[in-house]
């Protein structure tokens, strides 16, 4: 059986629910990035601050189109902290952090993310779902290059 875009509703259903999954692990991402944004002290305040500030302008853009991508796929988006903390494997941080100590833990929560945005994309291409395959490839395109300028920022 297909769905209003051509898709098979349980291919379409399994999508959603690994977008779901995506999408809480933005959204604990997401807050993370603004605690490191708010609270970045010391002497990479000025460069950190501004690159937390550009990784979570990001992050909620995406939080959106992966919220509209599961409507689109006739799914339900998750949309409460209970849900997302219950899904998501990136952690939520609650100490304050300090500078490239900060950056580590994006870098690990990138990490998270583009594992995840991987199997999305091979399991979109195995449901001919090319909506969802596009916007992965995008998204993994960009996560690679923002990894290797953290990992190069790290030294």
């Amino acid at each position: 059986m297909k769905n209003n875009i051509g898709l098979d509703v349980q291919k379409s259903q399994e999508l959603a629910a690994m977008l779901n999954d995506l999408l809480a692990n933005y959204q604990i991402f997401y807050q993370n990035l603004r605690g490191f944004h708010w609270n970045v002290k010391g002497k990479e305040f000025f460069e950190l601050h501004l690159k937390f500030e550009e990784l979570y302008e990001d992050a909620v853009i995406k939080v959106d189109e992966i919220a509209e991508r599961i409507l689109t796929l006739q799914g339900v988006p998750l949309h409460t902290f209970e849900d997302y903390l219950a899904q998501a494997d990136v952690s939520s941080f609650k100490q304050d952090r300090v500078g490239s100590e900060s950056v580590k833990i994006v870098i690990k929560n990138f990490t998270t993310l583009i594992t995840k945005e991987r199997a999305l994309l091979s399991k979109a291409a195995d449901a001919d779902d090319e909506g969802t395959a596009s916007q992965m490839s995008d998204y993994i395109t960009e996560t690679e290059k923002t990894l290797w300028m953290l990992n190069s920022y790290m030294g």
